[in-house]
């Protein structure tokens, strides 16, 4: 392998070649190109291609692939967030088991600055520093207003379905000052956590802690976070006429005019 090919991943007819980091000495036919941090952030170059406030997507250029699946995986699994660790259930009379409901209310994404809570050692008291507190309080009951023919659950009761938005924010200790321009919420409000019928009646409290992705899914900040690498075409001989046309199709629109 030829040092002007070591950023190339080659898809030969049978095999890929160069899959592997090749960064330490006598890689490259004699050729030393040991990894240093100084050469690596010359090199190193990311380009926004689209940003939401929900995605983004980026090219990272300069980099092996290896360099690519570690980030990846970071943005998985070791980047902080805060998510509900302990529910406490003062009564739950819905279809729903008290543990898997405690599991689906884990899963909701809460909007919070990690930044501003300290980390929550399992033998620490929660405080104003490292928990946030959530309760929610729902009744199902049938809907005066709702005709004694109508068939639709959510016209026929009140609070047949149970949303995200339902769960209240209790601010602790000088919480309510410091998130005042940014109040804690979930991140979705119509996220579906049970369904109800009337006499059904949920009620529990909600701590959130700080935590990372590898400690448990709820914690990761991306639903998913994936890369793919960057195709380079080589033409090895000219290619005409109907040949031409049927290794256009091959591509997608674009790639090959």
């Amino acid at each position: 392998m030829a040092l002007q090919d070591r950023n190339r991943v080659v898809v030969l007819e049978d095999r890929v070649e160069n899959i592997s980091g090749a960064e330490f000495p006598l890689s490259f036919d004699g050729d030393s190109v040991p990894f240093t941090l100084a050469e690596f952030k010359d090199t190193m170059d990311i380009k926004i291609v689209r940003i939401t406030p929900t995605d983004i997507e980026f090219d990272l250029i300069g980099v092996d692939a290896s360099v690519a699946n570690a980030l990846r995986r970071i943005l998985i699994a070791e980047i902080p967030t805060m998510a509900i660790e302990k529910v406490y259930m003062v009564n739950n009379t819905g279809i729903v088991q008290d543990e898997v409901l405690a599991h689906r209310l884990g899963l909701i994404p809460i909007k919070a600055d990690p930044d501003e809570f300290q980390w929550k050692k399992p033998s620490a008291q929660p405080t104003d520093q490292n928990t946030l507190v959530f309760r929610m309080d729902v009744t199902c009951t049938r809907n005066p207003e709702a005709s004694a023919d109508e068939t639709d659950a959510k016209k026929k009761y009140i609070n047949a379905a149970v949303y995200s938005s339902q769960l209240e924010w209790h601010p602790q200790g000088d919480q309510a000052e410091r998130f005042a321009k940014a109040p804690i919420r979930p991140v979705h409000e119509d996220i579906l956590v049970t369904k109800m019928r009337p006499g059904q009646q949920i009620v529990c409290e909600m701590h959130c802690e700080k935590g990372v992705g590898k400690d448990h899914a709820k914690f990761s900040p991306v639903a998913t976070a994936s890369y793919r690498l960057l195709p380079e075409i080589q033409l090895l001989e000219d290619i005409t006429g109907e040949d031409a046309d049927a290794l256009k199709e091959c591509f997608a629109p674009g790639v090959i005019e």
